[in-house]
């Protein structure tokens, strides 16, 4: 409603994520030069309140918290309808999306009307969406993805919207919907998967597959159970996808599909067709997107939905977009004989052992993510004759071996083993020499963790970065680390 209520005022909108630090709220809305705020459902509003700068002129929607700003429901009871029909310009400023930050402060990626219409084209027919469908509504409208796939491509095909109300319902809403497209990031359908596993063993599970009728059942029961058993349409992004996780959900039935996209595309880049699809590979170009490799190996796109540019930041943009208008995505990739896209790391990510040789983190840490005892990772080890890698392990298991030693020494081995099998599958130069597993968990009200949630690489190196040293001499396979000084 704010989107819409902003458009048809002629002004531009600026998404910000309900879980940004007043400091962050206060460097975006004083950049953008933001003249007004619309304040909806937000759990810690005390703590960001103080980031709205003064002479902001600031409003209540329905679900907002308890303040004395104006309401919503009573501007509009005190206030004519806007006559006439509103009609923007395709090449006007629409909005400007902030990047997450994982490498300093957010960016203000500028796009038009005209990007924002032409986004919703490709994927709608591709995936043969209608007004017949259903999707739910869980991320924040601040994320791209959720700003593409769900508030535009409903006014385009009109299809049916449900509403997450909250972290703790999230299942049930997904149930209450059944959504017959459903999209998401890799770690929500790791946390499926694994909520199955808790109820049902994997090996188990396995058994009862290979059962042709009864595992037939089970994989219907499965689906219901997460509220998929409508669902004809499944995507992941944002991060990879670890291929036995894709192949997981295909063997119950649901071709889950990666795609590919970035703030300053719109997140309209890639996406794989039904079957046409690879797994490790984030699809083919959508139709008007061309896409190439530069002379080191950068995936570069360029159509309709690349941004006017970075607000207020020309040199910036000049890096970003060549002067031909291609998009520089500062990904690695490769392409296929079929024109599909398998990203290989960051190229500004890639760092040199003290052996001379480049390491790219982002496929080990896909590797390693696949572990049910771990949150987040971090590959690092630049200047060092191995890399290694950080560990954030979920809150349930740091707990559990904060008060078991058992299941400590049963953690130790099983990420002994995670180390052994990942190493098994990298070049000699690519292998670990540990890991270790960190006590704080990383956040984004900690600025460990961008809301996209990705790991704010810098901010990790630095804090522990003095401690590097420290650890490589121990030679342990697995290190538990306490809070960093």
């Amino acid at each position: 409603m704010a989107d819409f209520a902003i458009w048809m005022a002629g002004y531009v909108s600026v998404p910000i994520y309900p879980t940004l630090t007043a400091d962050s709220i206060r460097q975006i809305l004083e950049h953008s030069e933001a003249r007004a705020c619309l304040v909806g459902k937000l759990d810690g509003w005390e703590a960001m309140r103080p980031g709205i700068p003064g002479g902001v002129l600031c409003f209540a929607t329905a679900l907002s918290p308890k303040t004395d700003y104006p309401q919503w429901e009573q501007i509009v009871a005190d206030t004519e309808p806007l006559e006439g029909e509103i009609v923007r310009d395709a090449d006007e400023l629409a909005t400007i999306v902030y990047t997450s930050g994982t490498t300093g402060m957010p960016k203000g990626v500028m796009h038009g009307f005209g990007s924002i219409g032409w986004s919703t084209g490709p994927v709608t027919l591709a995936s043969g969406i209608s007004a017949d469908d259903r999707m739910l509504s869980y991320l924040p409208l601040a994320h791209v993805a959720e700003r593409w796939l769900v508030e535009a491509a409903s006014i385009r095909s009109g299809f049916h919207v449900y509403f997450a109300e909250s972290l703790d319902t999230f299942l049930a809403d997904l149930r209450r919907a059944r959504p017959t497209h459903f999209i998401s990031v890799p770690r929500l359908w790791t946390k499926f998967q694994q909520g199955v596993f808790s109820k049902l063993p994997k090996q188990k599970l396995d058994l009862i597959f290979r059962l042709p009728l009864l595992g037939g059942l089970m994989k219907k029961k499965i689906l219901k159970g997460l509220g998929l058993e409508h669902c004809r349409y499944a995507g992941g992004g944002a991060a990879p996808m670890p291929p036995s996780l894709i192949q997981w959900y295909r063997d119950l039935g649901l071709e889950l599909l990666e795609g590919y996209g970035m703030t300053e595309n719109f997140g309209c880049s890639h996406g794989s067709r039904e079957g046409r699809s690879r797994i490790g590979y984030v699809g083919e170009a959508w139709e008007g997107t061309e896409h190439r490799l530069s002379p080191e190996g950068e995936v570069q796109t360029r159509g309709p939905t690349t941004m006017q540019g970075y607000f207020k930041e020309p040199e910036k943009t000049r890096e970003a977009i060549t002067e031909d208008g291609w998009l520089r995505t500062g990904d690695l990739g490769e392409i296929d004989a079929m024109g599909r896209l398998r990203i290989v790391g960051r190229l500004k990510e890639q760092f040199k052992t003290s052996k001379g040789k480049y390491v790219a983190p982002a496929p080990i840490e896909n590797k390693l993510s696949t572990h049910p005892a771990l949150e987040a990772c971090c590959v690092v080890g630049a200047g060092f004759p191995q890399p290694f890698a950080l560990l954030m392990l979920n809150l349930e298991t740091a707990n559990a071996c904060a008060d078991d030693a058992g299941r400590r020494a049963e953690l130790n081995a099983s990420l002994k083993h995670l180390l052994d099998s990942v190493n098994a599958g990298l070049d000699e130069h690519e292998r670990l020499d540990f890991l270790v597993i960190v006590a704080e968990q990383w956040t984004v009200e900690n600025g460990y963790i961008t809301p996209t949630l990705k790991v704010k690489r810098p901010v990790i190196e630095v804090t522990y970065g003095p401690q590097f040293g420290a650890w490589a001499a121990k030679k342990q396979a697995v290190l538990w680390q306490a809070l960093p000084a």
